[in-house]
């Protein structure tokens, strides 16, 4: 981990604290659910809510960042976010379909904009390491979140909330020194226009096809976080099971990710994000065969092992081909693709749940598999070209 600039580590840290913290994303469902006496549909809306402001703010806030600089946006976008999350045990049900929204949207530009400080922090090709290091530390944090969540919620809803925004209020602060003071700004292209990330993307074909298949494995993933707690509840099991089996796939990724990247460094990226999705269906048909606890721990360490392979390697898959200038809009346009789940996967996941829960698992399979296959396909020379070559020594260093 040698030559990782300082500013790496400071991101790191924060990323630690912030998913040690994270407890509204995991417990929001079952506060709607609970305290709020709202139905899974119901509170689906308001999840979608929070969903729909962080995907908007994933595809425009790399914009502010790459126009005013990642570290202003940085800091005054999860200011907001901090102050959001301290009001919400406050605000009247109906005013938290605003809230959530804006919640949403400040959290991931400012997310954006943390991610393309890393990303600019060091050249392209060397970006895998750097991503792998802040997964690290942000899977170090969920291994504590879930665990002492479940603890708070035990007691008081209130209290996780208050607990979860003077902290993001904290490591602001305590960040801000570190940060580079100039902007990043984007580069002039070769006409002297500014670079265009409709053009660019347009002429991906690859890009094209596998934003899709990111946003359906999102979908997938991101049941855990809404439909799974519910389904563990229904069935009679505590919520300490849950917050293990967080824990868990939190343990595992921040044991194995990095050891296993740099085992899988010169192999096909598409080739792993393929594999990696196709565990992750797998995982999710093994929920659908009961709700006992060996299988929900079973089922999370399968799926587990799919994240541990496609979300480092797809994240600086993406990064490495931002043309100058639009880092920080590609590294928004995948985590809008790779969080498209916050918004839709509760409104999907709690309609299927509402009508027909025992097809849930089995169509979170079918999906999960369908989008391996088409990632598979991609990674298909074209016919008469000449077969990829393994990944040069710095562009192979260990890769969300």
């Amino acid at each position: 981990m040698r030559g990782i600039p300082r500013v790496v580590w400071v991101l790191a840290g924060g990323r630690f604290v912030s998913s040690a913290v994270s407890f509204m994303m995991l417990y929001l469902f079952l506060y709607l659910t609970g305290p709020r006496g709202l139905t899974p549909a119901a509170a689906g809306v308001i999840s979608g809510a929070l969903g729909a402001g962080m995907l908007l703010g994933n595809f425009t806030g790399g914009r502010w960042g790459d126009r005013l600089g990642h570290r202003r946006t940085f800091l005054a976008a999860s200011t907001v976010a901090s102050v959001c999350c301290l009001v919400i045990p406050w605000l009247p049900t109906v005013a938290l379909v605003v809230v959530t929204p804006v919640l949403g949207y400040v959290a991931a530009t400012a997310g954006v904009s943390q991610g393309a400080l890393v990303a600019l922090a060091v050249p392209t090709g060397d970006r895998r390491r750097s991503v792998a290091v802040t997964r690290a530390a942000s899977n170090a944090g969920f291994v504590i979140g879930p665990l002492v969540g479940a603890v708070l919620v035990t007691y008081s809803f209130t209290a996780m909330f208050v607990l979860e925004g003077l902290l993001l209020l904290a490591i602001r602060m305590a960040t801000a020194r570190w940060l580079p003071s100039e902007p990043a700004r984007p580069e002039p292209g070769p006409g002297g226009e500014r670079p265009s990330l409709l053009r660019s993307v347009l002429a991906d074909r690859k890009l094209l096809a596998l934003l899709p298949a990111i946003v359906v494995v999102d979908i997938v993933y991101r049941q855990l976080y809404s439909t799974l707690p519910v389904y563990l509840r229904e069935h009679g099991q505590p919520v300490g099971l849950y917050a293990a089996v967080i824990a868990l796939g939190s343990g595992l990724i921040l044991l194995l990710e990095i050891p296993v990247t740099v085992a899988l460094r010169h192999r096909s990226s598409l080739h792993i994000i393929s594999a990696g999705y196709a565990l992750v269906g797998v995982g999710f048909a093994l929920f659908g065969v009961g709700p006992t606890a060996w299988l929900v721990v079973t089922a999370m360490v399968v799926l587990t092992a799919g994240e541990i392979l496609y979300k480092t390697t797809a994240t600086a898959h993406v990064l490495d081909i931002a043309p100058p200038g639009l880092t920080g809009q590609y590294q928004g346009l995948y985590t809008g693709a790779a969080t498209s789940g916050t918004m839709l996967a509760p409104l999907i996941g709690g309609l299927v749940y509402d009508h027909a829960p025992s097809l849930l698992w089995p169509a979170c399979a079918v999906a999960a598999l369908l989008a391996a296959a088409l990632v598979r396909l991609l990674a298909r020379p074209a016919t008469g070209a000449t077969p990829a070559q393994p990944l040069a020594p710095a562009e192979s260093v260990v890769s969300a």
